[in-house]
């Protein structure tokens, strides 16, 4: 073999292998996602999801490592059943300000309505 053949097939070798072990990180990181939220989905209880993707979507750069960090606590059985109150907790504890959408509801007359709604009709009939 000459030099230029033997040069090509080692390129063509070190092409196939960094191919294949990008394949290799992409199943890890596909595996480890769906891992990790398997995991939570034991943990989570209550509005903990809500909570948790609320705070992945107003924070996310820090949320992939508290994401890490719970799972690691849940596979070292550190940490038990999370409620939604105590993720949130637990994130402003840290300095993470999540904001939650929250609405009162009021049972009147055999009707659900939302407060503004029957604050609105209260104020009306006076």
């Amino acid at each position: 073999m000459s030099d230029k053949e033997l040069e090509a097939l080692k390129q063509k070798r070190l092409q196939e292998m960094q191919k294949r072990m990008a394949r290799q990180e992409y199943k890890k990181e596909t595996k480890e996602r769906v891992d990790s939220s398997q995991i939570l989905d034991k943990i989570f209880r209550g509005r903990a999801w809500e909570v948790f993707n609320a705070a992945k979507t107003q924070f996310p750069s820090l949320m992939p490592e508290i994401e890490r960090l719970l799972v690691s606590l849940a596979l070292e059985r550190n940490i038990g059943e999370v409620e939604g109150e105590q993720l949130l907790a637990l994130l402003r504890e840290i300095g993470l300000q999540v904001r939650l959408n929250t609405t009162i509801k009021v049972l009147s007359r055999g009707k659900i309505k939302s407060f503004s709604e029957k604050f609105k009709e209260s104020t009306m009939q006076k």
